[in-house]
């Protein structure tokens, strides 16, 4: 399946191949591929945010382990199983919201179970199999999550979405900016609000470079206006991701999401949320005890080389924050969009 964004893409070569991310942190200003040849690499390509939303890091961390494989074998190595081991936990230690990160890894881990009678070269080419499933498997359920999303969006809305669920954050489309892009491709006209999204800028550098490129109208905000907006009649609908929803229906994304979902509320706007079921954790029952990634202050305090904050001064900075289950309108997943998520109905996607 083409896509206009390849997040993540696999090269061929001599070693069995490589793994090509986007650099997000170096975006827009600078378009480049990352390459990665090992767990420890991509893990680090995670950590570090050159590949970033749940759906891709899960993409990532699949090819990691397959990277991983091909490595230990093309090095002739007498601990094959105890170092793919060690290279599961270094991917597994990358990141701790974003659900898609463990599921990937069982999800590969199960493959290396059932292959395990297999000589590693095959158990290598196995491995990388799957991750190159997952990786298309993704591309299907995003544009899915687009068709069920596209039909909640009237002709015309203007839609605010915040941080980044697009064709950057999955292998391919996007779960929120999906559900724009397919709105768009069934003939409607969607204008999109971004807002910066700190104190990543996932919305300034990423969400806006993405609509620009497509052509999709958008405008650029800071965080703090889009009750201004919304209170102006200015906001028809807002459209976000998630890195993990309870079984219960509270939603974890990106840090100020919280804030946006109390606003809309307030002004009657619809709040929809955009996730595959393997963004949906049933294994935890609420959102407070979902874990809250603590990043370094520097993303605070400043950019690479320039400082605006006081020096000392002391920072907070959690990735993400909990909207709670009652405040999201529908959960739009690949099999169909859950209107007031709660337990039970979250509970019937995965028995239906």
């Amino acid at each position: 399946m083409s896509e206009v964004i390849q997040t993540l893409r696999w090269r061929e070569n001599a070693n069995g191949g490589q793994l090509e991310m986007i650099d997000q942190t170096r975006l827009p200003a600078t378009f480049e591929y990352l390459s990665y040849d090992s767990a420890e690499g991509v893990a680090h390509g995670i950590r570090t945010m050159v590949v970033r939303g749940a759906p891709a890091i899960g993409v990532a961390a699949a090819y990691g382990v397959a990277l991983e494989a091909l490595r230990l074998c093309r090095n002739a190595s007498d601990h094959f199983d105890q170092q793919l081991e060690l290279g599961f936990t270094k991917l597994a230690e990358s990141r701790p919201t974003a659900v898609n990160l463990f599921w990937a890894l069982n999800r590969m881990r199960k493959c290396w179970q059932q292959h395990a009678t297999q000589a590693k070269t095959q158990l290598a080419s196995t491995l990388l199999n799957e991750a190159k499933f997952i990786h298309e498997e993704d591309i299907r359920i995003n544009h899915a999550i687009g068709a069920n999303g596209a039909s909640l969006l009237p002709d015309g809305a203007r839609v605010l979405t915040h941080c980044n669920a697009g064709a950057l954050a999955t292998a391919g489309h996007g779960t929120a900016l999906g559900v724009i892009r397919s709105a768009v491709a069934a003939g409607k006209k969607i204008n999109v609000i971004a807002d910066e999204t700190r104190p990543f800028l996932q919305g300034a550098r990423l969400t806006a470079w993405e609509m620009v490129q497509e052509k999709i109208p958008v405008t650029l905000i800071t965080d703090n206006m889009s009750g201004h907006l919304m209170a102006s009649g200015e906001i028809d609908a807002v459209v976000v991701g998630t890195d993990r929803v309870a079984a219960n229906g509270d939603v974890a994304n990106k840090i100020g999401t919280y804030m946006v979902a109390v606003l809309a509320h307030r002004h009657g706007i619809p709040f929809y949320v955009a996730c595959p079921l393997s963004t949906i954790d049933i294994s935890v029952m609420s959102g407070e005890h979902i874990p809250i990634e603590e990043r370094p202050a520097q993303e605070v305090t400043g950019y690479r080389d320039y400082q605006w904050a006081a020096e000392g001064v002391k920072v907070r900075n959690p990735s993400f924050d909990v909207t709670p289950a009652e405040l999201v309108t529908a959960l739009i997943t690949e099999k169909k969009v859950i209107h007031a998520p709660n337990e039970k109905n979250i509970k019937e996607l995965f028995s239906d």
